[in-house]
């Protein structure tokens, strides 16, 4: 048993060693212009541990944005931590402020990818997350008005205009604070829940 452990422990390693280093790559140059040659020199492994981990570069990124956004994802759907900024019955769509909180906290891996020359492919991903993460703690727990509007659309929407106001405080230096920003972004959303 002691060795299978070990054996998982060596693999978990070196997938982060891989992930890591194809991070710090997409904050230097363009996804197109990395190569595998280039995230495993980086990473200092093999070719063949390479591809025993990932088939391509693009499932490399796949696992790269699922990791990254998962964490911050599931960190946020926890309706718990809300960072003591609300009472529990006085915290108005909490998921939201709790991830700007995150962002502003644990951003490190994400910050420098949405604001580098590949953030079209991590604001993809990220939209994505936000409009599962906006179908299941957000729209369970409110009703549209006017019924008129589809429920894709709203999702789509909100998502939208999270992700937009994220890279809006990003490129602003993060000065707001997160409770500021969720302020701004329940003033806008709310009125259509």
């Amino acid at each position: 048993m002691y060795g299978k452990r070990a054996m998982d422990r060596r693999k978990q390693k070196t997938r982060k060693a891989i992930l890591d280093a194809f991070s710090e790559l997409l904050t230097k140059k363009s996804y197109s212009r990395i190569s595998v040659q280039e995230i495993i020199d980086e990473a200092n492994v093999g070719r063949t541990t390479f591809y025993a981990h990932f088939e391509t570069k693009d499932d490399l990124l796949r696992a790269l944005c699922e990791k990254l956004f998962s964490h911050i994802i599931q960190s946020a759907s926890d309706y718990a931590h809300t960072h003591g900024l609300y009472s529990e019955k006085n915290a108005p769509l909490p998921v939201f402020c709790h991830l700007l909180q995150h962002l502003k906290e644990d951003g490190r891996n994400i910050i420098p990818l949405l604001s580098s020359s590949n953030n079209d492919l991590f604001i993809r991903y990220f939209k994505d997350s936000m409009n599962e993460l906006v179908e299941s703690s957000v729209m369970k727990d409110y009703r549209v008005d006017d019924e008129s509007i589809p429920h894709a659309f709203l999702i789509n929407h909100i998502s939208g205009s999270f992700v937009e106001m994220v890279l809006w405080w990003i490129n602003r230096g993060m000065k707001e604070k997160p409770e500021e920003l969720d302020v701004y972004f329940r003033a806008v959303i709310e009125p259509i829940l």
